[in-house]
């Protein structure tokens, strides 16, 4: 498939892929027709057995949410934004939570409204000194969407995350970082190569292991202690059988690298 709206580079060797938005005079802002592009490159992650995905903007910044010029502010006829939410956003978020690997999101500049929560959606998020994090929903008078009222109280508690929504001020990099909403914050300049380097150590480690990992954390935040112990208990049988599980108790005792293979 051919892409306008995003560009996908597939690094077969590391079986890593890098999906970024590419709409940098509009902020790399979501069209219907950027979602179905981005829709279909998960399709083919997936699909071509990719290890790790990086997903990352082109230009000044990385995402500044929903283009409102895709909506219809005719009056009578306006764009009903809760089937926008319904089949553009909810479907994006959940794939990318659910995907069977690592995602990292490389924040390379504003990160607004539906933008942020798609960043906090991503499991590792790396972020460039200049970037900046908005809940900008409230300065059109709207609800943090795309999952922010699930990412941001869990990251940084009820109080910063009703003051970041209701002010809809920026958020620095750094301060993100110290507020424990990103992984790690590095230079402008740094940001595409420390994305990759992560990528590819990712990338070699037991994918399996890492989407159970992902799956028991995230299933943990609302789930009993007896619960999660059970879950955790039927995971470790599953991986138990794996093919990494055995090259990892090979490699200990032989006293050398593992060689994962992600199966």
């Amino acid at each position: 498939m051919a892409y306008e709206a995003i560009h996908v580079v597939n690094d077969s060797t590391n079986r890593v892929v890098t999906i970024t938005l590419n709409r940098p005079d509009k902020l790399n802002s979501f069209t219907l027709a950027m979602h179905e592009e981005v829709a279909a490159a998960l399709d083919d992650v997936e699909a071509a057995g990719a290890r790790a995905l990086v997903l990352t903007g082109a230009g000044r910044g990385f995402c500044a949410g929903q283009d409102l010029a895709d909506l219809d502010f005719t009056p009578g006829a306006m764009t009903d934004l809760g089937d926008v939410i319904d089949r553009q956003f909810n479907p994006l978020i959940r794939r990318i939570q659910s995907l069977p690997l690592p995602v990292i999101a490389a924040v390379n500049g504003t990160a607004a409204g539906a933008g942020a929560n798609l960043a906090l959606a991503c499991d590792i998020v790396l972020a460039s000194r200049s970037a900046s994090f908005i809940q900008a929903f409230v300065k059109i008078g709207l609800v943090p969407d795309s999952g922010g009222t699930w990412f941001l109280p869990r990251r940084v508690g009820i109080a910063r995350a009703l003051g970041l929504a209701i002010t809809g001020e920026k958020l620095s990099a750094e301060k993100a970082e110290s507020w424990g909403l990103v992984w790690q914050v590095v230079d402008d300049s740094e940001l595409p190569s420390a994305a990759a380097q992560l990528a590819s150590k990712l990338a070699q480690q037991p994918t399996k292991a890492i989407a159970a990992t992902k799956l028991a954390m995230r299933d943990g935040m609302t789930q009993t202690l007896d619960q999660q112990l059970d879950l955790e208990r039927d995971l470790q049988r599953e991986l138990g059988a794996s093919h990494d599980y055995a090259e990892g108790v090979r490699a200990f005792v032989e006293k050398r690298a593992p060689r994962f293979e992600g199966r």
